[in-house]
């Protein structure tokens, strides 16, 4: 399988990253086992994760997920082969800063821990924090990067602003820079990313992982009216999209996914994993069978027609 570079790293990707928020949320340990097997199994090899997952379910305090990759890199003996992205900076500190010198390097500790490896290939800035100088977090970032401790830096939700100032900083005191972007980016939200983010990344050579590819699961298609929503774990994040523009978006899916013989959310991926700057969409499964069809959307390329059709509908 062809891998793809994150930004100038050392690092390289199969080009579909595991989502690691449902570990310890909608999987629990038996099932996050089987799906981290079968995800190895065909071929990939990157897995998303972060210390605040799954801090939102009740009786949970964050680092379920990381605790569970831990225990499945240890029983597998297969941390050289996975390449382990996990953030930091959700949630504030102890100083109540979120990316604050001393609150990144308590958090690589807990992850480092929690994750039983001595290294993590790719630690991300969660968020931007307006209230710590970009020169603090950079520099306790590039710290972790000198003592072994982390192999790759990243930022996820970021201004394009912020993202090319701190890019700026760190080439300006030959610090390791933010090689990847971890943004909302799917076919039903483009805007956000699109209009400054993408150029950015393009021009500085930044690989993009993007979170909600499938837009909470509304671009596999089985979302298509309220009734479709009742008891969905997702529910939430997809009833914006039960409006005229979000159907005409399934109604491209449908009709390109009919033309190829493959499933919608096949599509959308492919779809993602042909946009610039795009190294790899982070997609989770509660399911073999699930994981299965979104993994195949890595032997997907759509034509030029295809693309056309899709990009006509978000309009």
């Amino acid at each position: 399988m062809d891998k793809r570079q994150l930004g100038q790293s050392a690092l390289s990707i199969a080009p579909i990253v595991f989502g690691g928020n449902v570990f310890g949320w909608t999987a629990d340990k038996a099932a996050s086992f089987a799906l981290l097997d079968a995800f190895v199994a065909h071929g990939f090899d990157c897995v998303d994760t972060a210390d605040v997952y799954s801090r939102w379910v009740p009786g949970h305090t964050g680092g379920e997920s990381e605790t569970i990759i831990g225990e499945w890199l240890t029983a597998r003996k297969s941390r050289s082969k996975i390449v382990i992205a996990t953030k930091c900076g959700m949630a504030p500190g102890a100083d109540g800063r979120h990316l604050s010198r001393a609150s990144i390097v308590a958090a690589v500790e807990g992850s480092l821990k929690r994750l039983q490896t001595d290294h993590i290939d790719l630690y991300q800035a969660h968020k931007d924090d307006a209230a710590t100088p970009l020169e603090e977090t950079l520099e306790a970032f590039a710290s972790l990067v000198k003592a072994g401790k982390v192999r790759a830096l990243g930022a996820s939700n970021y201004s394009a602003a912020r993202l090319g100032q701190a890019l700026d900083i760190s080439e300006a005191n030959g610090w390791p820079r933010y090689e990847s972007l971890q943004p909302e980016y799917n076919l039903a939200e483009r805007a956000g990313f699109e209009a400054e983010l993408q150029p950015l990344c393009v021009k500085r050579k930044l690989g993009v992982i993007s979170y909600y590819s499938l837009a909470s699961g509304f671009l596999t298609g089985k979302y298509r009216s309220a009734a479709d929503l009742v008891g969905r774990a997702r529910a939430g994040g997809v009833k914006k999209y039960l409006d005229a523009r979000g159907l005409r978006i399934l109604q491209a899916l449908d009709e390109v996914s009919a033309r190829e013989r493959v499933s919608q959310a096949q599509v959308a991926l492919a779809w993602l994993m042909a946009q610039p700057a795009v190294a790899a969409p982070i997609v989770s499964a509660t399911s073999i069978a699930q994981l299965e069809d979104i993994l195949a959307a890595a032997r997907l390329t759509l034509s030029a027609s295809d693309i056309d059709v899709l990009d006509s509908a978000c309009g």
